[in-house]
C-alpha cells in the first residue's frame, strides 16, 4: 500500500440520517423516536443533559449551603521586591506594562500587588495597584519611589436628579 492511497473511499463528513421516509428506509413511521412520549411529536425538543426523566434533577436535590466571592473579589498580581531586584536595572520606572512584559505578572488580573519577600539593592520607581508595608519600606530605604494606581471610580448608581435643599 503506498501513501496515495489511504484516504481513497473515505468519506470526511458522514451523511445525515434521512428519517421519515418511509417504511422501506427502516427509519420510517415513527422515524427513531419511539412510540408515544413526550419526545415524539414534532414540537418536542430533545432532552438536556441535566434532564432525568420529570425525577427531580441533581442540582435541586442537593442544598445550597453558603456563598462565593468570585462575583466581586478582585484578583491581583503578586510581585515580590527581590524579583524586581532581579529583573530591572538601577533607576528603572516599573509599572504593570513592564510587569507583563517582564513576565512577572502575565494573564488576567485587577491589578498588582507588590509584596516585601527578598532584598532589594536598587533604586527603583514602581507605580503598582498596592504596596505591603514591608515592600514600601524597602523601596523607599534605597530611594525609589512607591506610587499607588488609584483604582477606577465607582459608578454613580443614583440617575435621578438630586432633589433641591430644602429652605428654612
Amino acid at each position: 500500500m503506498d501513501l496515495s492511497q489511504i484516504h481513497v473511499g473515505v468519506q470526511r463528513r458522514t451523511r445525515k440520517k434521512r428519517v421519515g421516509r418511509g417504511i422501506g428506509s427502516g427509519h420510517g413511521k415513527t422515524a427513531t423516536r419511539g412510540h408515544k412520549g413526550q419526545w415524539t411529536s414534532a414540537g418536542g425538543k430533545k432532552p438536556r443533559w441535566t434532564y432525568e426523566g420529570g425525577q427531580m434533577p441533581l442540582f435541586r436535590r442537593i442544598p445550597k449551603r453558603g456563598f462565593s466571592h468570585e462575583t466581586w473579589a478582585k484578583k491581583y498580581h503578586v510581585v515580590n521586591v527581590g524579583d524586581l531586584n532581579d529583573y530591572f536595572a538601577d533607576g528603572a520606572v516599573i509599572g504593570p506594562e513592564e510587569l507583563q512584559r517582564t513576565g512577572l505578572a502575565h494573564g488576567r488580573a485587577d491589578g498588582v500587588r507588590i509584596l516585601g519577600d527578598g532584598e532589594l539593592t536598587k533604586k527603583l520607581s514602581v507605580k503598582a495597584h498596592g504596596f505591603s508595608k514591608s515592600a514600601v519600606a524597602k523601596i523607599t530605604a534605597m530611594g525609589g519611589t512607591a506610587e499607588v494606581i488609584p483604582p477606577p471610580k465607582k459608578p454613580v448608581r443614583n440617575k435621578m436628579k438630586p432633589r433641591p435643599a430644602k429652605t428654612k
